[in-house]
């Protein structure tokens, strides 16, 4: 019966008849019609992979119908440790090989239904004591290996082959079964590796580099994936009066820590006009539930305050949980407040009235305020940018690595440094307190949702509304800062800040280095306005 089945694009027919030369010789002779036809009706039985094609995109789930056969041979020193697939399309692979003098060129990844290669390119490489030690390594190199791919959609779970394949053709075949878990776990383990991995020399770089090469917009897109489904069914309750119209909304984002609910009630109680604003407490930790909705309502009922809980069922993030938030907020004015953050005297909701009163819009759309360590030192007046240049050396080549770094006015210096809490504008403000008008927030696009956790996302807000022609301001209307008090940091929090930075540098490095560099920065808008520095810290 004549072969009528056209090869796929995917399907190098030049490269499979190389890798195996029988096949070549029965074509010529005319035993088979083509090598597609033998790879489809012998091949895949007799354990012959599909070779790489040019044709066939990297880093990019392929749907098949062509099973790989079992097939465990090698030839080179290598280990394939772990395949992690998660139910939302994730694929995680983790191993180590000898390719110091023949470098890898991939791993394909062979599953039911499926195929995915990661190019060498794109692996991140990492050291691996473990394996120097047996292999008796007496150079610098990198022997392990990650990558990262984000489907986005079902990875059937089931017998897999892996092929790690080295520049000159050599091959090795391992058979696995994956470790099969949720987006979140995975999110979880590919930043804990990212930010625990070893490297020789600057850490910071190499982890860099692996972002940089692919798996930085890998993890985005899970990141992404993760954020929407969240938002999609936050619990909301009030505690409070039906119908009401606010002055403010204080929108505070809560994580591991339920307490802070009741400690801002309780202190904000105390602040004159609080009736005129409302609390909103957005959860992304949906085991505190419970205690959030029993100590909000009992806040309301000691301390007459209006409070809204959303409870999201998982951890989307600072910047998604307080977009979430202020979808619920009844007031045309937004202030974004951490939960280690409190009012220094009991003018302050009449002080924020006051600046909205006797401000003009383009200094007031969105402000930032002086914030304080509780021994009265300044921790905040203001953040400017400057860049970090870091060098990593390896095999006599030279990596070089420019990541923006956001530092405080002021940080540090006593409280009556009067130059660091004037009002003018910054370059940006802490997310520990912004006052927005919520218009403009939602012009902007609220906080961007890419971010991981959080960090940079109020940098990057206030990035946002300068390049709209509107730079954030400072306006004293003091306020204390437990610094670091307010969430719950877990190791796996390093990684996705390493993400964040990485992002906000991809972003914002090119704009900030034109005209936002350092202390006094050159911007149209920010010229001349930067405090005196003699007494900083």
């Amino acid at each position: 019966m004549p072969f009528d089945v056209d090869p796929p694009t995917t399907f190098d027919a030049a490269g499979y008849l190389s890798e195996n030369p029988d096949v070549a010789v029965a074509v010529a002779r005319g035993d088979v019609g083509s090598a597609y036809e033998h790879y489809v009706s012998h091949g895949v039985r007799e354990g012959r992979l599909s070779p790489p094609s040019p044709h066939e995109p990297p880093q990019t789930l392929i749907r098949t119908t062509l099973v790989a056969a079992v097939n465990t041979s090698q030839d080179f020193p290598q280990f394939f440790e772990t395949l992690i697939v998660s139910r939302g399309g994730g694929i995680a692979v983790i191993g180590w090989v000898d390719d110091l003098a023949d470098p890898i060129e991939s791993v394909r990844v062979f599953g039911p239904g499926w195929r995915i290669a990661f190019e060498g390119g794109v692996l991140a490489r990492i050291r691996r004591p473990d394996v120097e030690a047996a292999l008796g390594a007496q150079v610098s190199h990198p022997y392990g290996y990650y990558g990262f791919v984000f489907a986005a959609g079902e990875v059937p779970a089931g017998s897999c082959q892996v092929e790690v394949r080295l520049r000159s053709g050599r091959t090795a075949l391992t058979t696995t079964t994956p470790k099969v878990s949720d987006d979140e776990q995975m999110r979880e383990t590919v930043l804990s590796y990212v930010a625990g991995a070893h490297h020789f020399g600057n850490a910071h770089v190499k982890a860099i580099a692996g972002l940089d090469q692919g798996a930085g917009a890998e993890i985005l897109k899970l990141n992404q994936s993760i954020t929407r489904s969240l938002l999609n069914s936050p619990y909301v309750e009030r505690f409070g009066r039906v119908g009401a119209v606010y002055a403010g909304s204080l929108v505070v984002c809560l994580y591991g820590k339920p307490e802070f609910l009741f400690i801002q009630a309780a202190l904000y109680s105390a602040v004159r006009g609080m009736d005129r604003y409302e609390l909103i407490f957005v959860s992304n930790s949906p085991e505190m539930s419970e205690t959030l909705l029993r100590e909000a309502r009992a806040c309301h009922q000691i301390y007459g305050l209006d409070i809204t809980v959303v409870i999201l069922p998982g951890n989307a993030g600072f910047g998604a949980a307080n977009n979430a938030a202020v979808a619920h907020a009844r007031s045309s004015r937004i202030l974004i407040v951490n939960p280690d953050v409190f009012p220094m005297d009991a003018e302050w909701a009449e002080r924020h009235t006051g600046i909205l009163a006797a401000t003009s819009a383009d200094q007031n759309r969105l402000f930032g305020a002086p914030l304080y360590y509780d021994d009265g030192s300044l921790m905040h007046g203001g953040m400017f940018f400057d860049f970090d240049t870091s060098l990593a050396f390896e095999g006599g080549r030279r990596r070089v690595c420019q990541l923006v770094r956001v530092e405080h006015y002021g940080k540090g210096a006593p409280r009556d440094s009067t130059q660091f809490n004037r009002p003018r504008p910054v370059p940006a403000v802490t997310g520990a307190f912004i006052s927005c008008d919520r218009a403009w927030f939602e012009h902007l696009g609220g906080f961007t949702e890419d971010y991981v956790f959080g960090h940079y996302e109020d940098a990057d807000l206030c990035l946002k509304s300068l390049s709209a022609g509107s730079p954030a301001w400072i306006h004293d209307l003091k306020m204390w800062h437990l610094e670091g008090k307010g969430s719950t940091r877990l190791p796996v929090h390093e990684g996705g800040s390493l993400v964040n930075r990485w992002l906000f540098s991809t972003t914002w490095g090119a704009s900030i280095a034109d005209d936002l560099v350092g202390q006094t920065p050159s911007h149209p808008c920010l010229r001349s306005t930067a405090p005196s520095l003699a007494a900083a810290a």
